[in-house]
């Protein structure tokens, strides 16, 4: 008798289980007591990484925008406090919810959504990834965002949710274009995305510091898509998708003649090449989370950006 064979590739492990590796099958990204013991991992290495200032210690739980962020954060603590972080407050992850994908191929990925000891009220997001069954699962992305923004997810029979493809159609801006449509909208504005501090605000601010006396400030956005930095988005149950996102900023601060550039503070100087004369340029990574409609404007429910290097000249 013929047996037909599906494309998913399988392998004998030592103890003779049959694992399922899934390039092509669609399977749920992991378990939900495998995403909960990846919740624990992370948040036990960020916090030796966090008391140390040594980001070799967290290396191997991130990636993406959160590496970027965290590992500058942790460079400039070591250069200002060789010592080790003295005001150090482990971080404490509670009530978590995993929501988990079931999509073919890979990276395979899921969300936690868990209450932590900092940040307020607001609910902590983070998005693990991974390249391989082998691999460590990794947080890319990390946000802080209010309770009641969060949406219920698109999901199956067995609760698993839907995975959006970055070239999707179906939204009013696809996944994979959302870091460029921003970056745009950051420099020229629009009516793409709607009002909020990490729009229309954030655009204000920065109109008021691009021009004080004795000093002018230009800002250069732009996308972040490849690799670890590209976008994850999840179904919504009212068709759109809470979507996660990268995007790279510059800022250059240029004194005057006779002028002089403030004195940053010794983080900002921990990361600095160079000497400050008349010129300051930082670089930040930035996560963003949004929620993008069927129709209608990009809502963006929350970023966290961190200084990753600085020029002086």
């Amino acid at each position: 008798m013929l047996v037909a064979v599906s494309a998913t590739a399988l392998s004998v492990t030592a103890s003779g289980c049959v694992v399922v590796h899934g390039e092509r099958e669609v399977l749920p990204a992991t378990t939900r007591a495998e995403a909960a013991k990846a919740l624990e991992e992370f948040t036990a290495a960020y916090n030796k990484a966090d008391e140390a200032y040594d980001g070799s210690l967290d290396a191997d739980h991130t990636t993406g925008a959160l590496a970027d962020i965290d590992g500058a954060r942790l460079k400039a603590g070591r250069a200002n406090s060789p010592e080790g972080n003295t005001r150090h407050v482990p971080l404490e992850l509670t009530d978590a919810k995993f929501t988990i994908p079931a999509k073919a191929g890979w990276p395979r990925w899921f969300l936690a959504d868990a209450a932590g000891n900092k940040g307020g009220g607001t609910r902590w997001l983070l998005v693990f990834t991974r390249d391989g069954l082998d691999d460590t699962w990794e947080v890319a992305y990390l946000t802080l965002v209010a309770p009641d923004d969060i949406p219920e997810f698109k999901t199956d029979k067995d609760g698993w949710a839907e995975a959006v493809p970055a070239n999707s159609t179906e939204l009013a801006v696809p996944p994979g274009e959302l870091s460029k449509d921003y970056a745009t909208y950051l420099k020229d504005g629009g009516d793409a995305f709607a009002e909020g501090p990490h729009t229309t605000g954030w655009r204000a601010q920065r109109g008021k510091k691009s021009s004080r006396p004795g000093l002018a400030t230009q800002y250069i956005d732009e996308p972040m898509t490849n690799g670890d930095y590209a976008p994850l988005a999840l179904r919504t149950e009212d068709g759109g998708a809470l979507v996660f996102f990268t995007t790279r900023h510059f800022e250059k601060q240029t004194a005057a003649a006779g002028a002089s550039v403030p004195t940053p503070n010794k983080d900002v100087l921990a990361l600095t090449d160079g000497e400050i004369q008349q010129s300051l340029t930082m670089e930040f990574v930035s996560n963003e989370v949004a929620l993008a409609p069927a129709d209608g404007p990009v809502e963006v429910l929350g970023r966290i950006q961190g200084l990753t290097s600085a020029k002086g000249e």
